[in-house]
């Protein structure tokens, strides 16, 4: 499997605090079964995003994995006016590995009123958004037509693993589901930050999946897809 959101360096922002905390949780994700993983540390009002200084950190994020995971780096890409920008002027600043695709999150209880349009500036670019975890967002998840809109523009969904497993609550998780019925999830990822509540796990949403629909999707949506956008290559 491969993951594509993961907070997994150490010391940057709120995921993992400590080198032996990433050896701990590369170790998880490696026993679970993924054999790739996206480190995307945040980018937002909050936590400054260096991407020479994480690319610098995957050497030893590497020995600390061993054999046993590759990596590539990426961004968890807040949109806001600021970042668009500079989005716009250095596409490749933000984006997974050096490929098109690109991790956007939005507020945890709303968007962006024109965030159609500031999605559409990113597309015109030959940016490909990944819009993450919709599900847990509040105003999406009453209004799950917004996320279709934006599957039909051109932007991919990303959908939280244990949101299947009902971590984040029954309203996440028959959100995560809705859209999975509507065929408006591309990938689903760990968005992990720790080893207890927000684990590096895929396995338990992938037989979730598989129960809803079948092992075809599950598959695709946990390997398949995610292993495209890390090569740079179209979902179809």
């Amino acid at each position: 499997m491969v993951d594509i959101h993961c907070h997994i360096l150490p010391g940057i922002d709120d995921g993992s605090a400590t080198w032996e905390t990433t050896a701990q949780m590369c170790r998880m994700a490696a026993r679970d079964g993924i054999t790739h993983i996206v480190a995307t540390p945040h980018c937002n009002g909050t936590y400054e995003y260096d991407r020479r200084h994480f690319t610098d950190m995957l050497a030893t994020l590497s020995e600390v994995a061993g054999e046993r995971l590759t990596f590539t780096i990426g961004c968890d890409f807040h949109l806001s006016p600021r970042n668009l920008e500079a989005a716009i002027n250095d596409p490749r600043q933000f984006a997974v590995g050096d490929t098109q695709y690109l991790m956007v999150e939005f507020d945890h209880n709303s968007i962006p009123a024109n965030a159609e349009e500031m999605l559409m500036v990113l597309l015109a670019r030959g940016i490909v958004p990944i819009i993450t975890h919709p599900e847990r967002n509040a105003y999406l998840m009453k209004n799950l037509e917004v996320v279709q809109k934006l599957v039909q523009m051109g932007c991919l969904s990303q959908v939280t693993a244990n949101a299947f497993t009902g971590f984040w609550g029954a309203k996440s998780q028959k959100a995560a589901e809705r859209l999975l019925r509507k065929d408006c999830i591309h990938i689903v990822a760990t968005d992990a930050h720790d080893l207890n509540l927000r684990p590096p796990i895929l396995s338990e949403a992938r037989r979730r999946i598989a129960a809803l629909s079948d092992d075809r999707t599950a598959h695709a949506l946990v390997h398949h897809n995610p292993a495209a956008v890390v090569v740079g290559q179209s979902i179809v």
